[in-house]
C-alpha cells in the first residue's frame, strides 16, 4: 500500500528542514564540460544547416541562370502557312 498523505508530508518536511545535501566536488566540472559539448555541438549543426542552405540557393540560381525555366520551350513543329 502506499504510504498516507501524511506520512509523504511528513518524509518531505523532514528532508527540507534538514541540512542541505552535499554535491559531489566533480560535478561543477562536469556540468560545464557537458555543456561546453552541448553548445559546441550546436554551434556546429547550425554552421552546417547554414552552408548547406547557402549551397542549397547557390544550386538553384546555377540552375535557374543555365535553364532558364520561365522562358517557353522551342516549338517542334513549324507553324501551318496560310497567305502564299
Amino acid at each position: 500500500m502506499s504510504p498516507s498523505r501524511q506520512d509523504r508530508e511528513a518524509a518531505v518536511r523532514d528532508l527540507l528542514e534538514g541540512p542541505p545535501a552535499t554535491v559531489p566536488p566533480e560535478l561543477y566540472s562536469m556540468a560545464m564540460r557537458r555543456g561546453h559539448r552541448l553548445l559546441h555541438r550546436r554551434k556546429t549543426v547550425r554552421r552546417a544547416l547554414w552552408v548547406l542552405l547557402c549551397a542549397a540557393v547557390a544550386a538553384c540560381a546555377v540552375w535557374a541562370a543555365v535553364d532558364r525555366p520561365w522562358s517557353p520551350p522551342p516549338s517542334d513543329t513549324t507553324p501551318s502557312f496560310t497567305q502564299w
